[in-house]
């Protein structure tokens, strides 16, 4: 019978193609890793591994079944997620997942409200770009993930939020902000200012910004929101702007700050977990917590 910790020795392997590395990883010694992966290539009558002096490679057959045993592993902590919720399904540990261009303004707003709901629940926070908080949560690294919406997360389960507006980020002389209304065609011949490659709030600008007939600045592309807006203050040009990031900042002399007229560009904000999850009790109070929280703001 094949056990789980065999499993798990062959995802540590995988991942640090060092036998020392993954014996570290799961807190045992290297000779019982070792030994324990040999006897699963025995009990299998296959080569996992091919090892040689510079490190380890798996095998096109222990890359397939490696990819098999993370499937076993993920539904492994599901059934075990199942037995604490028989219990209580409002104690043990919650991981969720966020990007960085929305967990610095969320968080502040909704983790006291969680905690104070959920006292027994033990929260880990991850801050990481879209397309890898969606691969640890396939994975099952992850419990939930809060994300932007986007039309290509049909493999997910959707929780909506809130939607939250983008704005105009200008200097504050601009000629943009003494118009009477403000549109997004009014943008039009402009070149705004974006992060870089990776970020969903990138494709979600420019794909406003490119109907509304802007342009992108390609000089100098921003690794996060706030070097987006210090290139702002400094007079670099115009963005768009989540408006969490957006409130209560002390920058008022040197930009300003302004909602577009319907149609407003947006940003729909939601929870996400995997097809059948098993703790949705702990799920539906945190989107309770979030919506109660918005809806009040």
């Amino acid at each position: 019978m094949i056990k789980l910790r065999d499993l798990e020795y062959l995802q540590a392997v995988n991942q640090f193609k060092h036998f020392g590395q993954a014996a570290d990883f799961c807190h045992v010694s290297q000779p019982t890793l070792s030994g324990q992966l040999i006897k699963l290539e025995q009990q299998l009558g296959l080569q996992l591994f091919e090892r040689h002096r510079k490190g380890i490679l798996l095998t096109p057959a222990g890359q397939q079944l490696s990819e098999k045993a993370q499937a076993v592993l993920t539904a492994a902590i599901d059934f075990e997620e199942t037995a604490k919720e028989f219990t209580d399904p409002l104690i043990g540990e919650l991981h969720m997942g966020l990007i960085p261009t929305l967990a610095p303004y969320l968080l502040p707003r909704i983790m006291a409200p969680i905690k104070a709901a959920l006292p027994n629940m033990n929260i880990f926070l991850y801050e990481k770009q879209t397309h890898v908080l969606l691969n640890e949560l396939d994975q099952g690294k992850l419990d939930l993930l809060i994300l932007p919406w986007l039309e290509d997360m049909q493999q997910v389960e959707r929780y909506s939020l809130f939607d939250e507006s983008l704005v105009l980020m200008a200097p504050r002389f601009h000629p943009l902000l003494n118009q009477r209304q403000l549109k997004l065609s009014d943008l039009r011949g402009s070149e705004l200012l974006t992060l870089e490659d990776g970020h969903c709030l990138r494709d979600q600008a420019m794909g406003f910004c490119f109907a509304a007939g802007a342009s992108e600045n390609t000089q100098f592309r921003a690794t996060s929101l706030e070097t987006l807006r210090h290139m702002v203050i400094s007079g670099m040009g115009l963005t768009l702007m989540p408006e969490l990031a957006a409130v209560d900042r002390r920058d008022g002399d040197l930009v300003a700050y302004r909602q577009f007229d319907d149609p407003k560009p947006f940003r729909n904000i939601s929870l996400l977990i995997r097809p059948n999850y098993s703790r949705l009790a702990c799920i539906r109070e945190i989107v309770n917590i979030v919506k109660k929280q918005f809806a009040t703001e």
